[in-house]
């Protein structure tokens, strides 16, 4: 496999990262936080303006987008073939969850976030982009309505998930809430794929 270098703005925002990180679950993700971290982290104001233009808002993107990242170099490496489709699913959500546990505070402090009005937005886009990389990840390629069908049941379902985890360290515990969850998730998927998928897909083949 390839590995791209790092553009000089992602190792920035990664050194940035890193002296913001061991601060948030104290100060939160915060502007002022923040510009503490770039003076730790000895970053000028143009380095910070080339690494996060959005200040906060990049950092919380990057640091998610790393655990994304590495949930799929995960999934690459591991052989599915013998699990189901819920199983995979389940496996892809640990491998994340796992990888954001050592900042469990952090992400916290950005569920919190997330749930204040003027951030619902990227919380809704990061959601739908952690569960198009979940599916994704483990192989799925459809391209018709149940592309998204898919991609926005299990979004639904992950800041229930987020909030669980946040206060469950009990493996045990955890598979079952998943599995439950997600049980319940594809049954409504098969439900609804039943009733708007010849619908869907008509209005699909017309469109073409």
């Amino acid at each position: 496999m390839i590995h791209m270098a790092r553009s000089p703005s992602q190792a920035l925002r990664d050194r940035w990262l890193q002296a913001l990180l061991p601060n948030v679950p104290f100060d939160g993700w915060t502007s002022v936080a923040a510009k503490a971290a770039a003076r730790e982290a000895g970053l000028s104001e143009a380095e910070q303006a080339l690494a996060a233009p959005r200040g906060i808002e990049d950092l919380v993107d990057a640091f998610f987008d790393a655990a994304e990242a590495g949930m799929k170099a995960e999934l690459e490496k591991t052989d599915m073939a013998a699990m189901g489709v819920r199983a995979r699913v389940r496996f892809a959500l640990k491998a994340w969850l796992h990888l954001l546990a050592p900042n469990r505070e952090a992400v916290r402090r950005a569920a919190a976030r997330g749930f204040l009005p003027w951030h619902a937005g990227a919380a809704t886009f990061r959601t739908w982009s952690v569960a198009d990389a979940v599916w994704t990840g483990i192989g799925d390629t459809s391209e018709d309505y149940n592309r998204y069908t898919k991609r926005g049941i299990l979004a639904a379902i992950i800041p229930a998930v987020i909030l669980y985890w946040l206060d469950e360290e009990d493996e045990t515990r955890l598979d079952t809430y998943l599995e439950k969850r997600l049980t319940r998730a594809m049954k409504i998927g098969q439900a609804g794929g039943k009733v708007f998928g010849p619908v869907l897909s008509l209005f699909s083949s017309r469109n073409r």
